[in-house]
């Protein structure tokens, strides 16, 4: 079976980190699935903002 899953090394600041872990597991979740709810978010915002992001603009974007 494929995984899709992509795994990025994310290099943060302490601080922040510490604080996101802490609302991670208020709300029940691991830091990943965190970080992983916040770029879903960040994706409905530009959608909604922007018009929706096509297989055809990423790979545009990866030509550039």
């Amino acid at each position: 079976m494929k995984d899709n899953k992509v795994r990025y090394t994310l290099r943060i600041d302490r601080e922040p980190f510490d604080k996101l872990h802490y609302i991670a597991r208020y709300e029940g979740h691991t830091a990943n699935k965190q970080i992983e709810q916040l770029i879903k978010q960040c994706i409905r915002e530009f959608k909604s903002d922007n018009g929706a992001i096509t297989e055809d603009t990423i790979t545009e974007m990866y030509k550039s």
